[in-house]
């Protein structure tokens, strides 16, 4: 039976005002006013500090394309922020990052292809492609000055095939041997495969657009746009290594030993990416695919080198490992103020002693693999970075640029996985 219904002495029916009523639906709050006004500031004072750390280069550096990108990007970075603060917040966000990226990369860029002006990396790179076409090798026989080493890996001269193939007689020709354009065009599409692998996390429109959003700031913040318009050789290593990470996240196997053996082709700076992926691979698919993506590795840059190692053994040697660790026959020009570069100025007990601090850092790098393997590509990434963070910093020969290579793998990662560590 249900309970009567209370009515009133002319028959309608009470209606209890006591009661509370129902809550009702309210819209979600938007960040919009004062409440944008955190977010906005980050941006603001991001591109501010970028601006700060672009106008250093005009002040501090001795070489002229670093100076002449300090002031373009520096320009650039204020104008983002001046767009950051002042426009509104449809349009300040696209509008900063093409001011970031105009002042930061297509400029610059744009003006030392045509004038061929760069780093000596990008003559290095283009010579070890002619010597490749002309003599099946890169490396010289004897060379005189620091120009004539080459310090990488077989692979690396392939990036400069297209000046070989095209020359640099008339303009058309000489943009596209430079080997700076096909090296941030690895890059890029290393991360458009590497985002592909991982972009299941990213189901609505929103997320992906907000994607988009932090790829493009990364790739105008100096730490990826002054190596891409200066130099661009760490560049496809970067994204390699991002690209065969993600493979194996994926347990892939096969195809992430195929991009870790392209890295380790180009550098012997890549080589600590193959244990990271067998570790991730060893928690994800087992010990077998783990060992499939090693083999597949090994395989493949050993069979990238051979040739050259046949054909010039000596002076791969002597300028692939004796050079960039400051035992060459002449100093390598690697020389920024780090811990293992002052360790090893003070003399030969000083290198050992770098050298000693540089494998106890990989041994404990190394030791956290097995006991606590990475589940995910994030988690991978960060181990990675974290080795040759300690790698770059206990060297003894290094570069403060080389850092720029732990930061992608450290935030390219999580714009692909959504700022997840699920992926």
């Amino acid at each position: 039976m249900t309970a009567p219904v209370p009515r009133g002495c002319n028959g309608r029916v009470l209606i209890d005002r006591t009661t509370t009523p129902p809550p009702r639906a309210t819209k979600p709050r938007t960040r919009t006013g004062p409440g944008a006004l955190p977010r906005r500031a980050v941006w603001v004072v991001g591109w501010l500090a970028a601006a700060a750390w672009a106008l250093s280069f005009p002040l501090a550096s001795t070489l002229a394309t670093h100076r002449a990108w300090g002031l373009s990007a520096a320009a650039g970075y204020a104008g983002a922020a001046l767009a950051a603060w002042w426009l509104p917040r449809p349009r300040a966000r696209a509008l900063s990052l093409a001011s970031a990226l105009a002042g930061a990369v297509v400029v610059p860029l744009t003006l030392f292809v045509l004038t061929g002006h760069g780093q000596s990396e990008v003559g290095v790179i283009e010579r070890s492609g002619v010597l490749l076409v002309h003599r099946a090798s890169p490396y010289l026989t004897d060379p005189q000055n620091v120009g004539e080493y080459t310090p990488y890996l077989p692979g690396m001269a392939l990036f400069g095939l297209p000046r070989a193939l095209f020359g640099d007689a008339t303009l058309p020709l000489r943009v596209l041997g430079d080997a700076r354009l096909w090296c941030a065009g690895v890059f890029l599409v290393c991360l458009r495969a590497g985002f592909t692998c991982l972009a299941a996390r990213l189901e609505t429109a929103r997320a992906r657009a907000s994607y988009r959003t932090g790829l493009a700031a990364l790739l105008a913040s100096p730490v990826v746009a002054l190596p891409l318009c200066v130099s661009g050789v760490d560049l496809p290593l970067a994204g390699l290594c991002c690209l065969g990470l993600t493979l194996a996240a994926r347990a892939r196997p096969v195809a992430a030993g195929l991009a870790l053996a392209a890295a380790c082709a180009l550098k012997w700076t890549a080589w600590p990416a193959v244990a990271v992926a067998a570790a991730l691979l060893t928690h994800r698919a087992g010990r077998r695919a783990a060992v499939r993506c090693a083999a597949t590795t090994v395989a493949g840059a050993v069979a990238a080198a051979l040739p050259s190692a046949l054909l010039t053994p000596g002076p791969m040697v002597r300028q692939v490992l004796a050079f960039p660790t400051g035992r060459g026959d002449i100093p390598t020009p690697a020389a920024s103020p780090l811990p293992g570069r002052l360790l090893a100025d003070l003399g030969p007990l000083g290198w050992y002693a770098a050298v000693a601090l540089l494998l106890c850092g990989g041994a404990a790098v190394a030791t956290t693999l097995v006991l606590r393997p990475p589940a995910t590509a994030v988690a991978a990434a960060d181990r990675l970075a974290a080795g040759l963070c300690t790698a770059f910093l206990l060297a003894p020969a290094g570069r403060f640029g080389y850092l720029a290579l732990p930061v992608v793998l450290v935030v390219w990662p999580r714009l692909a996985a959504g700022g997840g560590r699920r992926a």
